[in-house]
């Protein structure tokens, strides 16, 4: 059985003003309610008829497209039916999350989300300052509200009139003849603002907006890592006069050291130490974060041993203790020998022989093995 047509239904012409629609609307769910017709088993139906019909010509976007495309744009499926993406036919496309090529394509003809004010700028701080923060000046240019104007763009002792593109809605509607899908956008003369500045103030020429220096103080807390972002809330642009200001990323850089880098929380740097120290054992002088540091070098030490220095680190990030000093030791090798300094080593190496080099006992039997 084929729907009724909604004006029939209400008894309404298709030029009908809301207001009779809505009169008889309330005429016939007066006279065909269930609760008024009990012994009528077909009265739920007619009354479930007439709402169904008002409920859609009461509704301008759904009347609209119910004139355009009948019972089908009410249809189950339908893009344009109630509760559905398009409903009414309308869609702000500004509302919608853009991205890729198609929103890349779609900005330059004004649709999208637009900027949101937000900044990114570096901040480079030293080896120290990142192990155990610091408060740093941070100063760079933003947009802001321009104070001549306080926000208005215009000059003094006048005002902005209504935009007449938009009448004053800062937003325009779109809708092609050949597809039924109505789009709405920001208003290109006003810039969605609603209103046209007729006379602009000097300051800004009429944009109601200013390029000015700012300074703000950021705290940069202990261990923080290369690369660590740190966000200011509203430190950045002013997008529009009608729009809160951007958030600023600082990008932390960290400068190199000339003798530490890191690893984790570990700091780690290379001691060049004495033939003896190594063999004897000893206490050698090393720089640390915290200044002069001393290192125990057990007997024996090996070229290229890693010693640790418990405590010496950065401090950790959950604010317990602090990581470790690696000191990776280096044998220096005396280049200038007296004669008396020769004849000494030369009896050393006839005195102690292959049996207490351990290294090079270990690389003759590997030799032996491949031969």
């Amino acid at each position: 059985m084929a729907e009724r047509d909604y004006y029939d239904v209400l008894g309404v012409s298709r030029n009908a003003t809301p207001e009779e629609i809505k009169g008889a609307f309330r005429k016939l769910a007066s006279i065909h309610h269930p609760d008024k017709n009990p012994d009528d088993p077909r009265a739920g139906s007619r009354f479930k008829e007439i709402n169904a019909a008002y409920q859609v010509l009461s509704d301008p976007n759904r009347r609209s497209m119910y004139d355009r495309f009948g019972s089908a744009a009410e249809q189950p499926g339908s893009p344009f039916g109630a509760g559905s993406p398009f409903g009414g036919g309308v869609v702000d496309v500004s509302q919608i999350n853009i991205d890729g090529f198609l929103g890349d394509l779609l900005g330059v003809f004004g649709v999208g989300r637009g900027d949101r004010g937000d900044l990114k700028r570096d901040l480079e701080i030293t080896f120290e300052e990142a192990a155990f923060g610091c408060e740093k000046e941070v100063k760079y240019d933003r947009v802001v509200t321009c104070n001549d104007c306080d926000g208005s763009g215009c000059a003094p002792g006048t005002r902005p009139e209504t935009c007449d593109a938009c009448n004053g809605r800062g937003r325009v509607r779109i809708q092609q003849g050949i597809f039924p899908l109505a789009v709405e956008r920001t208003c290109s003369r006003c810039r969605g603002r609603g209103k046209l500045v007729t006379t602009p103030c000097q300051g800004c020429r009429g944009s109601s907006l200013v390029t000015q220096s700012n300074t703000i103080v950021v705290t940069i807390p202990p261990g923080v890592e290369p690369g660590a972002a740190r966000v200011v809330s509203a430190a950045g642009n002013r997008p529009r006069p009608d729009r809160p200001a951007g958030d600023l990323e600082l990008a932390i850089q960290v400068k190199p050291h000339a003798f530490f880098h890191r690893e984790g929380d570990d700091v780690l740097c290379r001691v060049p130490i004495s033939f003896a120290t190594a063999t004897l054992g000893g206490e050698v002088e090393v720089p640390t974060l915290d200044g002069k540091g001393r290192l125990k070098v057990p007997p024996g030490t090996q070229p290229n041993a890693s010693l640790r220095i418990k405590g010496k680190g950065i401090p950790r990030r959950a604010g317990i203790g602090r990581g470790d000093q690696r000191v990776e030791v280096t044998l220096e090798v005396p280049t200038e020998l007296t004669e008396r300094q020769r004849e000494l080593v030369l009896a050393l190496a006839r005195e102690l022989g292959e049996d207490v080099q351990p290294q090079q006992r270990t690389f003759m039997e590997r030799l032996r093995t491949l031969f």
